[in-house]
Formats: C-alpha cells, sequence, structure tokens
C-alpha cells in the first residue's frame, strides 16, 4: 500500500515536470518561423477584386527596424555635430574647432560623427564624392554645391541647408530664389556599409 502511493506521487511529479518542461520549452522557442497565410486584396487587370495568399518571411523584416534606427542615430549625431558649429565665425581656411570655412565646416562635421575624409576645397568634394540621385538631392546630410563649385553646404531638407557664410558664420540658410539659382549640384559622401544598407 505504502509502495502504490509512493508510485502514484513520483508519477504525478514526473507528469508535473514533464509539462513544466514543455511549456517551458515553447516559452523559450527563439527561431524564426514564416508566417505562410497573408491574406491581401488586389485588383486585376480587369477591375476585379481578388485574394491573394502571400508567404511573408519574419526574419527578413525584422532587420528593417534596425537598420533604419543605425540611420536615425547617425542623421541624429551629425545634426548635433551641426548644431555645435552653428554661430560660429567664418575663417577662410580654417576647420575649427570655433571658426570655420564652408569646406571646413562640412569636413569637421562629419568627421566628429565618424566619417573620416581627407580636408579639401569644395570643388575637391564635388570631384570625390558620388552624384546625388534624384531623391536624395534635398536629403539630410547631402552636399551642395554653389557658385562655381567655390562654396559648399549641407542640407537639412527641401527647407534649407546649413553652411559657413562669409558674412554671418555658421548658419541654417532657407532656401531662396537667390540660393536655388546658384546651386552646381549635390553630391553624397559614402557611409560605412551598416549605414550604407539603412539607407536603401
Amino acid at each position: 500500500m505504502i509502495f502504490n502511493k509512493m508510485l502514484s506521487r513520483v508519477l504525478a511529479a514526473t507528469f508535473a515536470l514533464s509539462i513544466f518542461a514543455v511549456s517551458v520549452a515553447a516559452q523559450t522557442d527563439t527561431r524564426l518561423h514564416p508566417v505562410t497565410n497573408i491574406t491581401t486584396t488586389t485588383v486585376n487587370p480587369n477591375g476585379i477584386n481578388k485574394l491573394e495568399t502571400e508567404p511573408v518571411i519574419i526574419s527578413q523584416a525584422a532587420h528593417v527596424p534596425a537598420a533604419s534606427s543605425i540611420l536615425m542615430r547617425f542623421d541624429k549625431l551629425l545634426l548635433s555635430a551641426i548644431d555645435t558649429r552653428l554661430g560660429s565665425h567664418y575663417v577662410w581656411g580654417a576647420a575649427g574647432p570655433h571658426v570655420f570655412d564652408c569646406s571646413g565646416f562640412v569636413w569637421s562635421a562629419f568627421k566628429e560623427v565618424g566619417i573620416d575624409f581627407l580636408r579639401g576645397s569644395a570643388r575637391t568634394y564635388w570631384s570625390r564624392f558620388t552624384p546625388a540621385r534624384e531623391d536624395e538631392k534635398f536629403k539630410f546630410g547631402t552636399l551642395v554645391f554653389f557658385n562655381g563649385l567655390t562654396h559648399v553646404g549641407i542640407v537639412a531638407d527641401e527647407n534649407g541647408f546649413y553652411h559657413a557664410s562669409r558674412h554671418k558664420g555658421v548658419v541654417y540658410q532657407a532656401w531662396t530664389k537667390y540660393y536655388l539659382s546658384r546651386v552646381d549640384g549635390f553630391r553624397r559622401i559614402a557611409l560605412p556599409t551598416p549605414l550604407t544598407a539603412a539607407a536603401e
């Protein structure tokens, strides 16, 4: 009788432990699984709605937020580097820390965020860096060139840009007819591989 009681308790304990083990294993399964039955509605060329089932692989989609967050963090750091230089005086040939010319300002801001390249003139940057695609021209961080490649700034967005002005020092400048009429073109500075992947 005692043996039967002990056996039933051991079996009950073993059963409880096995259920606990299965529960823990199910909760700690970290593998990425494809989702195969996502239903979407599309319109075919005849204008008729059609239901389609398309596989979506979560593991591929999971990389997008990480990449975009890297790029957002880079943009934030570059903006901070620019902000610390706003109000600095213009001095020809200077690259900081408290006075800048146009190309020195660009070089110094990018260098602070880890994008190091050989300091040069606006014309040198024009020949060194890749032409911006149409959708990159008014994107933050794009270089903008003026007046026969004698002046360079950093695009803020479609509303303005940053540059070291001879008369005002390092400032944010709204796009005006005056500046837009003097634009020679735009260039992009090559970013390290993780940032390049995030930008695409």
